[in-house]
């Protein structure tokens, strides 16, 4: 019987990434994003079977639609990796492009993790990765306060339904990974002119990869991050915060 590993968000960066590593493994992949051109070209390369489905996750129902197309195939992986960001001031940022980004980083990600996890436990096991940030592991991150409030909801909502499965006794894991920077498309699409150097998304999934099977919980990719995310839990949270707006004002032109 074939298995399966579905990817949001797989046109590009991490997704694609995830892509590459799981048809590695052998497994038949259903890949989804807005751009089913991008997820073709994708599909050409790959030596495995791929089933595509263009949805834009935005949309609740387009969530569910998505879902209904596979539930009934054998989903041993299911990777939440869809999301974007938006970089500015709070006040100048758009309302419209902030709530999309809830709508996505949020809404979907809950859906699709509700749905998968109820599938995998009529299975009686499967892997659920949800992509979330570095951000959702700081307090707050001023100019780009809205997308560290929508990764700081992935992580808490995945390190509890982590800990209900572990008390559960339960064969399925649920993690999420939380990269810092990541040399993808992010920064174009939030506007962001400037950032920290990056690691390479092939890296940070591999490594993802690992610790999934090693069943890590809360997935941080490289030290430095580690380093960060661990001693904020140590420093007064208003200076932390003070640190993290100074550096994310250097990814843009806001004074």
């Amino acid at each position: 019987m074939k298995k399966y590993a579905v990817i949001t968000g797989a046109s590009s960066g991490i997704g694609v990434e995830f892509a590459k590593e799981f048809a590695k493994r052998g497994y038949a992949l259903i890949l989804t994003a807005r751009r089913k051109e991008r997820l073709e070209k994708l599909a050409e390369r790959l030596p495995v079977a791929c089933k595509l489905i263009a949805a834009d996750l935005e949309k609740e129902e387009e969530c569910y639609r998505f879902f209904r197309e596979i539930e009934q195939l054998p989903i041993e992986v299911f990777i939440n990796n869809a999301g974007f960001g938006c970089w500015g001031r709070f006040t100048d940022t758009g309302l419209e492009r902030e709530l999309s980004m809830i709508r996505v980083n949020v809404e979907a990600v809950h859906i699709l993790t509700k749905l998968a996890l109820k599938n995998m436990q009529r299975q009686g096991r499967g892997y659920i990765l949800n992509v979330a940030s570095s951000a959702g592991l700081i307090p707050a991150g001023p100019y780009m306060g809205t997308y560290y409030a929508t990764k700081a909801y992935v992580t808490s909502l995945t390190r509890a339904i982590a800990a209900e499965q572990c008390q559960m006794h339960s064969r399925i894991y649920v993690g999420c990974l939380c990269p810092g920077p990541v040399d993808t498309e992010f920064n174009d699409v939030a506007d962001v002119t400037f950032s920290l150097k990056g690691i390479s998304a092939s890296r940070c999934v591999k490594y993802a990869v690992r610790q999934m099977w090693r069943r890590k919980t809360v997935i941080v990719p490289t030290l430095p991050m580690k380093f960060v995310t661990t001693c904020g839990r140590f420093l007064p949270q208003e200076l932390f915060i003070k640190m993290t707006g100074r550096q994310q004002k250097k990814k843009g032109t806001a004074n």
